[in-house]
């Protein structure tokens, strides 16, 4: 079992109190809070019971908010809602203080805006990766360095290209040069994505889409997650690598925050503590599907061979990083009215 004793701030005294016996969760369905093992590792350590509740998008993580007041203790949130969560109260300050971890945080990620407003802390950065372009090492005996090559005539039908608006929007985006939050010249996304018609080989929306893509050798380029290249790597001994090109990735940062009213706020930050902790993170790893931790001693601790440790969590890299920011109502409809338009293109 994992040391997870000296990970969480005094658990000791929260044994036999009414408000220890529960800590309420709410986070997506097997996203790292309720792998069996740090559930079972904390409950044994803390005795507090790890009640989950889930959600299948953000928006619904807010309706579960606004409705249940003064239930949840601890939310995951993607970084770009912290701030909408706490504008609307649904969200309290963190006590870092009680966070024996919080320090060993990356500081970029630690200190991020989007987690720390109006002189308070409002989330500890959790989990981040990234969806960037994988190759096949076998074709590519040098990593290509730039999304151009996605549009590359040399590689004609052996693109495996996400199946999303988002994304799609934002990788045509940087390729031209542009914001990829708040892109300036949407026609110029528009043929970015038209061009790249002789190139598709397959959409995909799931990660075991992809993996058969790839394992039937469909695929010399792809859109994909960065933790799904490693476990295909790894885990299923394929030819494949990512890089972070030149105009960069797209990446995501995951936090924990507490909700307002929490019904046991020391249980929320022993659970929050012992989830930033390097070994909650070794632990994830171990089983596998595991993003990259915002914890840098966790990340450290990676094998030398890893690639979440070499390639995606180096300096240089993580500066050419596009962490998601919010987007309105109004730009993701256009962005899937785009893409429909786009698929509608590619099926003439």
């Amino acid at each position: 079992m994992l040391a997870i004793g000296a990970a969480m701030m005094g658990t000791a005294g929260l044994h036999g109190t009414a408000a220890a016996d529960e800590v309420h969760v709410l986070n997506w369905k097997g996203w790292g809070t309720d792998e069996p093992w740090a559930v079972e590792a904390f409950e044994k350590a803390t005795g507090i019971k790890v009640v989950h509740d889930y959600i299948t998008s953000f928006p619904e993580t807010f309706t579960k908010l606004r409705t249940n007041p003064g239930y949840y203790d601890v939310v995951v949130l993607n970084a770009a809602f912290i701030k909408q969560a706490a504008d609307e109260g649904l969200i309290q300050p963190l006590d870092t203080a009680q966070l024996k971890n919080f320090n060993d945080l990356y500081p970029d990620m630690r200190d991020s805006p989007q987690m720390n407003f109006d002189g308070k802390v409002w989330g500890a950065a959790w989990m981040w990766g990234g969806t960037s372009v994988s190759y096949n090492t076998e074709v590519f005996k040098t990593p290509p360095t730039s999304l151009a090559v996605l549009w590359d005539p040399a590689y004609k039908g052996r693109v495996c290209w996400r199946d999303d608006p988002e994304d799609s929007v934002r990788f045509a985006a940087m390729a031209s040069g542009q914001n990829p939050d708040a892109p300036a010249d949407m026609n110029k996304i528009r043929d970015k994505l038209r061009a790249l018609k002789p190139q598709i080989k397959a959409f995909w929306k799931s990660g075991d889409e992809w993996l058969k893509l790839v394992a039937a050798k469909e695929c010399d380029l792809s859109t994909v997650w960065t933790n799904n290249t490693e476990a295909a790597a790894v885990q299923d001994k394929l030819p494949i690598s990512f890089i972070v090109a030149k105009e960069g990735a797209i990446a995501f940062r995951d936090g924990m925050t507490m909700g307002k009213d929490a019904p046991n706020p020391k249980g929320a930050l022993a659970f929050i503590d012992y989830m930033i902790s390097k070994d909650f993170y070794a632990g994830w790893v171990k089983v596998g599907g595991a993003p990259v931790a915002a914890n840098q001693k966790a990340v450290e601790e990676l094998p030398e061979s890893s690639m979440t440790r070499t390639i995606l969590a180096t300096p240089e890299a993580i500066g050419r990083l596009n962490f998601k920011g919010p987007l309105t109502d109004e730009q993701r409809q256009s962005y899937l009215d785009l893409w429909q338009e786009t698929k509608a293109y590619f099926a003439e």
